[in-house]
């Protein structure tokens, strides 16, 4: 028996894990194994997003990873006594990692190694498919790159799909002496967890990303503007970019390539709205986060007045395995123009909620059926919100509704950043519509009247008793044709989604 393969203990190491005991019960596992004289090594993994079983402590055995769930320090002792470094039967235990449903039934591209290695192992990256992206990369042109780009069909997974291909060749056909590459990690939609969950287990991948878009796009400059609230992923970032350095994969020179790129990582300071494009450059540039108006578009002048590239962390992530296996291999997953996988998080009232990676194409009635065991409290699903706290609000009548761009965008609602947030049967949807002009009001940058007044207006129209529909209707459309940008035009989508499947939370209270 290999002592020192079936020893190997894997804890991650992510914000959630650590909320839930992780860092306590890697203490435990500790001083148990000492206590009996058994050698282990303990690795702190990224989160696979099963976070309906975190902590999620895995063990290698000969038959592979064995998992088990919800595990605590006050499990470990009888998870000794159960023989578990051997995978022993546990009343936690969760069989074969590779077999669980959860993770079978999915499509892992981008996260395809995520809980897998350790986030800060250069070696275990690299044996992993690691930076072979990049390797191609460095052998072709900034053309040759884009039109990959181009061939693959990727599309922003920030929420506004925009074809990624035709913003990097804007930059690229962009004359400056100076360009940027600028990833957008301030991940602050309601339910999403997906760039958070990629930075702290596979920081490497987000890195391979940028610099490929910096090689394609004559950019040698890149930032990473991630939200204050995620200091676990502040931390990864900036050790994995010093581990990166030292081997050369950024910086000058890269792989005696002569190409160069320099990475650093800026902290927002937790507003909302610089998740917009054009508020994120002036929060770079030391000003209050309030958009500009456009144009000229950041890609032409964006940071610093110098061609810029916006692209969000998952889109930069989906980069490296398109260098690696072509532009017309991502094309072929998806479906129409909604090409490639997206990371679904699922959060709310449910029983498991967690990240699903699958293309684009399942129904929404598939990922729910099959991965979220219903609700929490037990009662029937009433609603889904897709796309974040500005995402329309659909019934289970338009549950069949396909996972794409146009197919969303018929419907009247986005995917944006792919969370889903479950609601049951004891929502009210007449408080959920006062919510969004709330968080508006809350998170405006307060430039223009629209967002700015608009939505403190909505919230008081919502607030009386008898609602006045076609009021707040004119409202809404004042907020959409007037607002400077997509936190006022947005805010009357969950509203008007609201009043329309729900009319009934809406009557008059008296």
């Amino acid at each position: 028996m290999n002592a020192q393969a079936v020893n190997r203990i894997f804890v991650p190491g992510d914000m959630l894990a650590v909320a839930l005991g992780a860092d306590e019960l890697v203490a435990a596992l500790t001083v148990e194994a000492k206590k009996r004289n058994i050698s282990i090594e303990i690795i702190r993994n990224g989160s696979r997003g099963i976070c309906w079983a975190e902590t999620l402590l895995e063990v290698q055995t000969d038959a592979g990873r064995v998992a088990y769930g919800n595990v605590t320090a006050a499990d470990v002792t009888s998870l000794f006594d159960a023989n578990f470094l051997s995978g022993g039967d546990h009343e936690k235990t969760l069989g074969l990692t590779q077999e669980i449903p959860w993770l079978a039934k999915q499509e892992r591209v981008i996260f395809n190694r995520c809980g897998i290695i350790d986030p800060l192992s250069l070696n275990e990256f690299i044996e992993t498919g690691g930076f072979a992206g990049l390797g191609k990369a460095l052998q072709m042109s900034g053309s040759q790159i884009v039109e990959q780009i181009l061939q693959s069909g990727l599309r922003g997974r920030g929420g506004a799909g925009f074809p990624t291909g035709i913003k990097w060749q804007t930059v690229l056909d962009t004359a400056g002496a100076i360009k940027h590459i600028v990833c957008n990690a301030d991940e602050g939609d309601s339910g999403t967890f997906s760039d958070r969950l990629i930075m702290e287990g596979d920081p490497f991948r987000l890195i391979e990303g940028m610099v490929i878009a910096g090689i394609a796009t004559g950019a040698e400059h890149g930032v990473i503007y991630l939200r204050s609230e995620y200091l676990f992923a502040v931390k990864m970032m900036k050790e994995a970019i010093n581990i990166a350095l030292a081997g050369n994969w950024v910086g000058a020179n890269i792989q005696g390539s002569g190409k160069t790129f320099d990475l650093r990582v800026f902290v927002g300071a937790g507003s909302y709205v610089c998740g917009e494009e054009t508020a994120l450059l002036e929060s770079l540039e030391g000003k209050p986060g309030i958009v500009r108006s456009k144009p000229p578009l950041p890609a032409i002048e964006g940071l610093f007045g110098q061609p810029t590239v916006i692209n969000n962390v998952i889109t930069l992530c989906a980069v490296p395995d398109i260098l690696a296996k072509g532009g017309d291999w991502h094309a072929s997953l998806g479906i129409g123009r909604s090409t490639g996988t997206l990371p679904f998080q699922l959060a709310g009232n449910v029983a498991k909620g967690g990240l699903v990676e699958l293309p684009f194409g399942s129904s929404l009635q598939k990922l729910l059926h099959d991965f979220t065991e219903g609700t929490k409290d037990g009662s029937n699903i009433r609603a889904v919100q897709v796309g974040g706290p500005l995402g329309a609000y659909l019934p289970p009548e338009l549950f069949d509704t396909l996972t794409g761009y146009e197919e969303f965008t018929a419907i009247g609602a986005g995917i944006g950043h792919g969370g889903i947030v479950i609601y049951g049967q004891s929502t009210n949807m007449r408080e959920q519509a006062k919510y969004a002009f709330e968080f508006c009001a809350e998170e405006s940058c307060g430039k223009c009247t629209p967002c700015r007044i608009g939505s403190i207006r909505g919230y008081e129209l919502l607030a009386t008793e008898q609602i006045d529909k076609s009021l707040i209707d004119d409202l809404c459309e004042v907020m959409i044709a007037g607002s400077a940008c997509a936190m006022g035009a947005m805010t009357p989508i969950p509203v008007q989604s609201l009043m329309r499947y729900w009319p009934e939370d809406f009557e008059d209270k008296s």
